[in-house]
């Protein structure tokens, strides 16, 4: 008798689960293909997509604010970091390469980097801080570009180390979770695609890899994405020419277990996945063309939730709130 109620109860709870982990719709039809996306706490949310086009909610992304970009409306900005409803900063990728930052909640930009020459494609900012941060774009003469500013975006610079790119390998402009850093700022993690799926790790000018077991050997092929949290390292992408591929998506490391290469997941993702996110103990969210995924063991089996097509999903810097993104201005909320 006992062992039957103790079955009940935990199909019960699984169904809870499933019933709980819903991806809502809640915004959709602006012309915009949607890649970057930073969300400050539970209430605080920026977007930013292809044609100039801003977006900001401050009620925890139920309704939302939008904007083209005066004199940038054919800018591509595909990604965003925010630190409260008036301050953030857009990347454009393509040519013009451009960085702008706001003060007053979008209603003036200023332009603090800009690059005409078309060899300049950026890729992805991670920020340590309100102050310290990064900037990833592709090769330039066999050496990724990185750059750095210690001002909260005023101005950037070229980054001490400029690590060495193999014939063909790039990084990927997909939801701006190409490059990461840590809280501190003295470490940076960048993953890459095309001939090669690395994951490089910058300690100062202390450069180290490892080539991965994501799809490569294409220039659709690669990582696309990298979180970490919990202890546990997880690493989405595959090929985004042939979406519905569900082999060599997604490789994770076990918590604490530095030393161990990552490994593929025993249970892909349903096909290419442009963005993890970390969500909590030892749960991932993940999302991509063909729909959604969730892993509540550090990224070694995966579960789809949602078919529904998106490029990036995130959780809030402070708080709770999930969102994902995505093309035709497409906004969801996600709760477990």
């Amino acid at each position: 008798m006992m062992k039957h109620t103790l079955m009940l109860v935990c199909l019960l709870f699984t169904a809870h689960l499933v019933a709980a982990q819903a991806i809502t719709l809640v915004e959709q039809g602006k012309s915009t293909s949607i890649r970057g996306l930073s969300i400050v706490d539970d209430q605080v949310a920026w977007v930013s997509g292809s044609k100039g086009h801003i977006g900001l909610s401050t009620n925890g992304g139920q309704t939302w604010t939008w904007q083209q970009v005066k004199g940038f409306e054919q800018s591509d900005f595909r990604d965003i970091e925010a630190f409260s409803a008036k301050e953030a900063i857009i990347m454009s990728s393509g040519t013009p390469a451009l960085i702008l930052k706001t003060v007053d909640g979008g209603a003036n930009w200023k332009e603090v980097y800009r690059q005409d020459d078309k060899i300049y494609f950026l890729d992805a900012m991670a920020f340590a801080n309100a102050k310290h941060g990064y900037v990833m774009g592709d090769p330039i003469n066999g050496k990724f570009l990185l750059l750095e500013t210690i001002d909260g975006g005023q101005t950037w610079h070229q980054f001490v180390a400029q690590p060495p790119a193999l014939t063909g390998e790039a990084a990927f402009a997909a939801s701006g979770t190409c490059l990461f850093t840590s809280k501190r700022g003295n470490e940076l993690v960048m993953v890459t695609g095309g001939t090669t799926a690395r994951k490089i790790t910058i300690n100062g000018s202390k450069v180290t890899d490892e080539v991965l077991p994501i799809a490569q050997g294409q220039s659709a092929t690669g990582i696309f994405s990298y979180a970490n949290g919990g202890g546990h390292e997880v690493f989405t992408g595959g090929n985004y020419e042939k979406d519905k591929r569900t082999d060599s998506v997604a490789c994770y490391r076990p918590a604490g277990k530095f030393k161990v290469k990552p490994i593929l997941a025993q249970t892909q993702p349903a096909g290419y996945q442009s963005c993890v996110a970390y969500l909590q103990s030892s749960m991932f969210i993940s999302t991509g063309t063909p729909g959604s995924n969730i892993t509540s063991d550090g990224g070694q089996n995966w579960k789809q939730i949602d078919t529904t097509s998106y490029n990036v999903c995130q959780k809030a810097k402070k708080g709770n709130l999930i969102i994902l993104a995505g093309d035709k201005g497409k906004i969801a909320l996600f709760k477990l």
